[in-house]
């Protein structure tokens, strides 16, 4: 059930056969230090999985291991917390999502969501790439690109993270 490599400082919510995988960029401080994912207060979120129907309530950051019993999962595409997603270089963005590659290769998730689209444009070199499914599997999996649910991305809603978020569930 764990998944954790030695060293990391936020343990991954993985398992085999996962419906989703979510992926954020790095870990916040918040959540470094109590060791519990999208644990930072303002963070969307576990709002944005509920409104979606994807947990039949709101789950907490305490709870993320629950996470399984849903067929989602959580990791990070850079280990290291930060205290925004601004302080990676883009060096650890692509060596991380390399790392992620071979994650999912091991679990074989359904879909990978990747959480930002622009950590996702420093990490693959594509500059132009969108929200949405993108045209290349990551690891053999379905790939999106969705919004970030932290509360410093004010160009997207609750509603919208919603929105996106229960696309993941059907694959379209």
């Amino acid at each position: 059930m764990g998944g954790v490599p030695a060293g990391k400082p936020l343990p991954d919510v993985i398992a085999p056969g996962l419906d989703v995988l979510f992926c954020g960029i790095n870990p916040s401080l918040t959540s470094a230090a109590v060791g519990h994912h999208f644990a930072r207060p303002g963070n969307r979120f576990w709002p944005a999985l509920h409104l979606a129907g994807l947990t039949p309530r709101r789950l907490a950051p305490d709870e993320d291991r629950e996470l399984l019993r849903h067929g989602l999962g959580s990791t990070n595409i850079v280990d290291r917390p930060t205290r925004t997603a601004a302080e990676l270089a883009p060096d650890e963005l692509r060596a991380g999502l390399a790392a992620l590659a071979d994650l999912v290769v091991a679990y074989r998730p359904r879909v990978v969501a990747v959480l930002g689209v622009t950590a996702w444009r420093q990490a693959t070199g594509r500059r132009r790439a969108a929200l949405g499914r993108q045209p290349e599997p990551l690891g053999g999996a379905e790939t999106w690109v969705v919004p970030n649910p932290s509360g410093l991305n004010a160009a997207h809603q609750l509603p919208d993270l919603a929105r996106w978020y229960g696309q993941l569930r059907g694959g379209r």
